[in-house]
């Protein structure tokens, strides 16, 4: 027993680098809570282990008696004399007390008190691996499902991303390779507990931060983010240097930075705009790609109102409020956004035709339908987004309704698409140094 657990303790050591010392400071203290029971009450008992050969003594310290009353606590002065001539009445020795069959109960013990320092030691080791790397981003594997909480195995422990830090709409299968955000670690009782994310904002800071070599070298800052996970992200970027362009830096050479990070993120959809220290030119950037009119704020609600052209309305508060809303988390302000009302210069037959004629070049709209659809008062794109269904299907059926929603959004995202794609192509042309 004694060599094998010397051996035993050097292959630890090697394989799994768990210092040899604390495996045997663990075996002694198991060892001594195990030999009280054979050993008994003795004073002062230690267990010691020799660190080269492994031999196992169980030591004692006892008192030096003419007549022993008490075979716990005191030794008898011939028997002293023996293990230690020069030992006199009253003086305390130590003694070893190990008993007969101490071998088969240390075997036992070592084998438990290692397996569970093992444990102890290796989870402390892990901490003290991840306890620095809150906000880096690994990746990790798919593993299984607890509930809506996704574990990830990292490699020498599983991670946990919680169902409020998934993406809505990602869909995770046990195999998959995926990258994440750390957002916490902390030690609990049963060892590391490893919090991922991938809708944190931070993760598409981190994403930029890996990607673009003048935001990790400072040259290019992100200001601030807004982020509607598996939908939109707005990001706010401002360069330390005139020579650097932050839009054309994020973007990269044809697009690519950007693309790889769209990628990474299934797709969702990236605004890079240029912070402003002016927060009516930061509002306007912000909006982009609709086109404002006019901007006053309040400085003491910290409100703005805009004001825009109304066939820019939708476009300006976006799908389903979406730009708006994302504009007000990235800028801090609470956006009011309005239609300017229009001087009326055409008689009424005919803004109807001009209606009539505007709604019927959207695909999938025929004139016949854009004529019912004008004469019921819904004369512009805005006012098919906004409309109920209800009322829709009771002036067309519905069938034809259905058919002219999903004609109204595939227009908006089209346009959204028009405006927003030569913008991040001609930011990409732009040189970055």
């Amino acid at each position: 027993m004694n060599g094998e657990l010397i051996a035993v303790l050097e292959y630890l050591q090697r394989e799994k680098g768990i210092d040899k010392e604390i495996l045997l400071e663990a075996v002694e203290q198991a060892l001594l809570q195990a030999s009280k029971k054979s050993v008994g009450p003795a004073r002062d008992l230690r267990i010691e282990i020799d660190r080269k050969t492994g031999a196992i003594r169980a030591l004692a310290k006892l008192v030096v008696v003419e007549q022993v009353v008490n075979k716990h606590d005191e030794v008898a002065l011939a028997d002293a004399r023996r293990r230690h001539p020069q030992a006199q009445l009253g003086e305390t020795i130590e003694v070893e007390v190990t008993p007969q069959n101490f071998g088969r109960i240390a075997a036992q013990t070592a084998k438990q008190a290692m397996l569970q320092r093992i444990r102890q030691v290796e989870k402390n080791m892990v901490f003290e691996e991840f306890k620095g790397r809150s906000g880096d981003i690994l990746s990790g594997t798919v593993r299984r499902f607890e509930r809506s909480d996704v574990i990830i195995d990292i490699g020498r422990i599983e991670a946990v991303m919680p169902s409020r830090e998934r993406v809505p709409t990602e869909g995770y299968q046990p195999g998959d390779r995926i990258r994440a955000y750390i957002l916490s670690v902390s030690n609990e009782a049963q060892g590391p507990a490893i919090i991922l994310s991938r809708s944190h904002a931070d993760f598409v800071r981190r994403l930029f931060e890996l990607e673009v070599t003048e935001i990790a070298d400072k040259t290019v800052e992100i200001k601030a983010i807004a982020r509607e996970p598996g939908f939109r992200t707005k990001i706010a970027v401002v360069s330390h240097n005139e020579k650097v362009d932050p839009v054309g830096a994020c973007v990269g050479m044809r697009g690519m930075r950007v693309k790889n990070i769209v990628r990474e993120l299934g797709g969702e959809k990236i605004d890079i705009i240029r912070w402003d220290p002016n927060v009516i030119q930061f509002i306007t950037n912000a909006l982009s790609p609709a086109k404002l009119k006019t901007v006053t704020v309040d400085e003491a609600t910290k409100t703005a109102q805009v004001l825009v052209d109304p066939e820019q309305l939708s476009l300006a508060i976006g799908k389903k409020g979406q730009n708006a809303r994302l504009t007000a988390k990235l800028t801090g302000w609470k956006i009011n956004i309005e239609k300017q009302e229009m001087v009326p210069l055409l008689g009424f037959e005919e803004k109807m035709a001009r209606a009539i004629e505007q709604m019927a070049t959207i695909p999938g709209i025929s004139p016949e339908t854009a004529d019912i659809l004008v004469k019921h008062g819904f004369h512009s794109l805005e006012d098919l987004l906004t409309a109920q269904m209800e009322d829709l299907t009771e002036i067309l059926g519905a069938e034809t309704a259905t058919a002219v929603q999903r004609a109204a959004e595939a227009e908006q995202e089209r346009r959204e698409g028009a405006v927003t794609e030569p913008d991040v192509e001609g930011a990409s042309e732009q040189p970055t140094q």
